[in-house]
C-alpha cells in the first residue's frame, strides 16, 4: 500500500456522499469565515469614527494677550475639530446635557473647552498666574473600551495643534524681544565705547588730578612750614607790642607834664636870654672901661718910670743910658703879656657872654617852639600808647590765630596727604576702569552679536521650530495600508490553524484500516496527513485569494505570501495530526491549549517582547510566531532575509508532526482494549 493510496483512500471516505462533501466544504471556509470576514468587519474602523456621535461644548469666553491681540482658543479648536469630521460632534451648549448624553450612550463621549481656556493660553505672557489651559474630556467605557483609547489619541493632538500654535506665537514674540535686545546691546556697546572714552580721559585728568595733589601735598608741607614761622613770628610780635605798650604807658606817665615844663623852660629860657643880654651890655661896657683903665694906669707907670730915672740919674744913681736902658726894658714889659690880662679876659668873656646870649635866644626860641609843639607830641604818645595797646591785642589775637592757622595747616597737610593717596588709587582705579569699560564694549558688541536678531521671515520659521522643536521623521521600512492590514498576519496564521483544527474533528488522522495493514509506519503516518495537507492547502489558498482580491490587502509580494500560507498550512496540519494521532482524543484537547499559547506569545496584536517571561519560551518553541512575522515581512514588504529560516523552521514542525504521527501508528498497531473501547470519544 502506497503513501498516496492510502490519502486517497481517506479523502474518497470523506466525499463518498452529499454530507460529507458538504462538511469538506464547510470544512474549507472555516479559516475564510474566521479570517476574512474578521478582517472585512476591522478593516478600516478608524476611517469610519465620523458615525460615532460626540458632544462638543465651548463655554470659552476669549481673552486678550499682553500685546493686545484677542484670542478665541476655544472656538478655533471647535471649528477646527468640526471641520475635521474625525468624529461626529453634536454642539452642546450645556455641560449637563453632555455629560447625561455620556452616561445613556447617546453620546459616545464629550469633550468641554471650560470658559477660562483663551485666558490660560495667553497667560504665561504675563508671568503673573499662569495656568495651563484644560480640555475636559469626558468618557464611559461602558460604550466601547477602546473608544478611551481613540478618544486620548485625538485630546493629545488637538493638545499639541493648540500648545504649538500659542507656542509660535509667544515664541515669536520673544524672537522679536531678542531683536529687541539685540538693538538695545548694541546700543549699550557704544555706549560703552563712550564709557570707555570718557574713562580714559577720566584717567588722563585723575594723572593731573594725581599730579596736583602732589603739588598740593607739598604746597601744604610749605605751608604748614611758613605757618610754623608765622606763629613763632606772631608770637615775638606778641611779645614785643606788650613791651611796647608797657613801654608806651610809662613813657606816657613821665611824659604827662611835659607841655607844662617845657612851657616853663621856655619861660626860663627868655628870661635867660633876656638876662644873658643885659649882662652882655654891661660885661662890654665893664671891658671898655677896664681897657682904658689899664692903659692909664701903663701910661701913669711908665711915667713914673722916667721920673724915677730922672732922679736916679739926677742922683747919679744911673747914668742916662742906664736910664733909657730900663725905660727901653720897661716898654718892652710893658707890652701885652701872653696871657690876657683882666680887659683882655674881660672882653673875651664879654664876646662868650654875647654868644651865651644869642644861644639863649636860640635855646628861649626852641624852648618856645617845643612849648607849642609838646601837647600834639603828648597826645601822639598816648595815641602810640593806644596803639601799642591794640597792636598787643592784636598781636596776641594774631599768635592765638596764627596758631589755629598752624593746626588748619597740619590737618591741611594730613588731608593733602590722604587726597593724594586717594589720587593715586583713583588713578589705578581709572587705569582699571578704562580696560574695563573697553573690554565691556567689546564684550557687549560681541554678546550683540551673539544675540539673534531674525527678520520677519527668519522670525516665523525659528518660532515653528521652537513652538515644535522636535518633529519626527518617520522612514518606515515597511508599512501597513490600514488597520485591517496591521491585523492580517496574525488573523490568517490563526485561521489556518483554526481551520486545520476543525478538519480534526471530523478526519482520522490515522485510518484503522492502515493500521491493520502491513504498510511501513511512515508511509502510513504520511498517508493519514496527505488529506489533512490537502485540505489546508485549499483553505490557505482560497484565504490567499479573498483576502487579496476581495479585501484589497495587496501584499508586496503576493506568491511569496502564498507560499509562505502553504508552508504554514503544512506544518500546521502536521502538528496537529501527529499530536492528535498520538494522543488521541485528548490530543484535541492539546491542540487547543497549543491554540491559546499560541494566541498570545505569537505577538499578533502587542509585541510579544511585552507578554510575561514563560510566554517568551512558547514563542520562541511554536509555530505560529515565525509565520506571523513572516507574513508581516511579504505583505509589507519588509527584508526577505527571514523568509528562508521561517521556511526551514516550518519544514522542520512539519518534520515534527510526521514523526509524532509515525510514532503513533507504531503504538497503535498494536491492539489493546482500550484501542477497541476507549475511554473517551470526542
Amino acid at each position: 500500500m502506497t503513501v498516496l493510496r492510502l490519502a486517497r483512500s481517506e479523502l474518497k471516505r470523506m466525499t463518498g456522499g452529499l454530507l460529507p462533501k458538504l462538511t469538506i466544504l464547510a470544512l474549507t471556509m472555516v479559516p475564510l469565515l474566521y479570517g476574512a470576514v474578521y478582517l472585512y468587519a476591522n478593516w478600516d474602523p478608524y476611517g469610519k469614527l465620523n458615525q460615532i456621535d460626540a458632544a462638543l461644548v465651548v463655554e470659552d469666553t476669549g481673552a486678550t494677550s499682553a500685546d493686545g491681540a484677542r484670542l478665541e482658543a476655544g472656538r478655533k479648536v471647535a471649528d477646527s475639530l468640526v471641520d475635521g469630521h474625525v468624529f461626529n460632534w453634536q454642539t452642546v451648549s450645556d455641560t449637563e446635557e453632555a455629560d447625561q448624553g455620556v452616561s445613556t450612550g447617546k453620546y459616545a463621549f464629550a469633550l468641554k473647552i471650560p470658559k477660562d481656556f483663551s485666558a490660560n493660553l495667553v497667560s504665561p505672557g504675563s508671568f503673573d498666574a499662569a495656568n495651563q489651559a484644560m480640555l475636559n474630556v469626558t468618557t464611559n467605557d461602558a460604550n466601547n473600551y477602546l473608544l478611551s483609547t481613540i478618544v486620548d489619541k485625538l485630546t493629545t493632538a488637538v493638545h499639541t495643534t493648540v500648545a504649538t500654535e500659542v507656542g509660535e506665537e509667544t515664541a515669536n514674540q520673544l524672537l522679536t524681544g531678542f531683536g529687541t535686545i539685540h538693538s538695545q546691546m548694541l546700543k549699550a556697546s557704544d555706549g560703552a565705547g563712550q564709557l570707555a572714552d570718557g574713562v580714559a580721559s577720566l584717567h588722563d585728568g585723575t594723572v593731573t588730578l594725581h599730579q596736583g595733589t602732589g603739588d598740593l601735598k607739598n604746597g601744604a608741607a610749605g605751608l604748614y612750614n611758613g605757618q610754623v614761622k608765622l606763629r613763632d613770628g606772631a608770637t615775638a610780635l606778641s611779645t614785643g607790642a606788650a613791651q611796647l605798650s608797657a613801654g608806651l604807658n610809662q613813657l606816657e606817665d613821665k611824659t604827662a607834664t611835659l607841655p607844662a615844663d617845657s612851657r616853663a623852660l621856655a619861660d626860663g629860657a627868655a628870661q635867660v636870654a633876656a638876662g644873658n643880654a643885659a649882662l652882655n651890655t654891661k660885661v662890654q661896657g665893664l671891658a671898655g672901661q677896664l681897657a682904658a683903665s689899664e692903659q692909664a694906669a701903663a701910661q701913669a707907670q711908665r711915667g713914673r718910670v722916667v721920673a724915677s730915672n730922672s732922679r736916679l740919674v739926677a742922683a747919679g744913681t744911673i747914668t742916662p743910658a742906664q736910664a733909657d736902658a730900663i725905660l727901653a726894658d720897661f716898654d718892652t714889659n710893658a707890652a701885652p703879656p701872653a696871657a690876657p690880662g683882666p680887659a683882655a679876659a674881660l672882653k673875651s668873656a664879654a664876646g662868650q657872654i654875647q654868644q651865651l646870649a644869642d644861644g639863649s635866644a636860640g635855646v628861649s626860641a626852641g624852648a618856645a617852639r617845643l612849648a607849642e609843639a609838646t601837647p600834639a607830641l603828648g597826645g601822639a604818645i598816648t595815641q602810640a600808647s593806644t596803639g601799642a595797646d591794640q597792636l598787643a591785642g592784636g598781636a596776641a589775637t594774631l599768635a592765638t590765630g596764627q596758631q589755629s592757622a598752624l593746626d588748619g595747616a597740619g590737618k591741611l597737610s594730613e588731608g593733602a596727604q590722604k587726597l593724594d593717596d586717594g589720587a593715586a588709587q583713583l588713578e589705578n582705579g581709572a587705569a582699571t576702569a578704562t580696560g574695563g569699560a573697553g573690554t565691556l564694549a567689546a564684550e557687549l558688541a560681541k554678546g550683540a552679536g551673539q544675540v539673534p536678531n531674525p527678520d520677519d521671515t527668519q522670525k516665523d520659521s525659528l518660532a515653528k521650530v521652537m513652538a515644535d522643536p522636535v518633529a519626527v521623521s518617520s522612514v518606515s521600512q515597511a508599512k501597513a495600508g490600514s488597520y485591517g492590514a496591521g491585523l492580517a498576519p496574525f488573523f490568517l496564521t490563526l485561521a489556518l490553524w483554526i481551520g486545520v483544527f476543525m478538519l480534526i474533528q471530523a478526519m482520522r488522522p490515522v485510518t484503522q484500516r492502515a493500521l491493520a495493514s502491513n504498510a511501513p509506519a511512515w508511509k502510513i503516518a504520511v498517508g493519514g496527513w496527505l488529506p489533512f495537507l490537502a485540505v489546508a492547502a485549499v483553505q490557505a489558498s482560497l484565504l490567499t485569494l479573498v483576502v487579496d482580491v476581495g479585501l484589497g490587502l495587496n501584499p508586496a509580494h503576493p506568491w511569496l505570501m502564498w507560499f509562505l500560507m502553504l508552508a504554514a498550512a503544512m506544518a500546521f496540519s502536521a502538528i496537529i495530526q501527529g499530536v492528535v494521532a498520538l494522543l488521541g482524543s485528548p490530543g484535541k484537547l492539546v491542540v487547543l491549549i497549543l491554540l491559546v499559547l499560541q494566541l498570545v506569545s505569537s505577538g499578533g496584536t502587542f509585541p510579544w517582547q511585552t507578554t510575561p517571561q514563560p510566554l517568551h519560551v512558547v514563542h520562541q518553541l511554536l509555530p505560529m510566531g515565525y509565520v506571523v512575522n513572516g507574513m508581516r515581512h511579504l505583505i509589507y514588504g519588509a527584508d526577505l532575509a527571514v523568509i528562508l529560516p521561517t521556511m526551514l523552521g516550518l519544514l522542520g514542525y512539519t518534520l515534527l508532526g510526521t514523526a509524532m504521527s509515525t510514532l503513533a501508528v507504531r503504538k497503535h498497531k498494536y491492539w489493546t482494549l482500550k484501542s477497541l473501547k476507549p475511554e473517551i470519544t470526542v
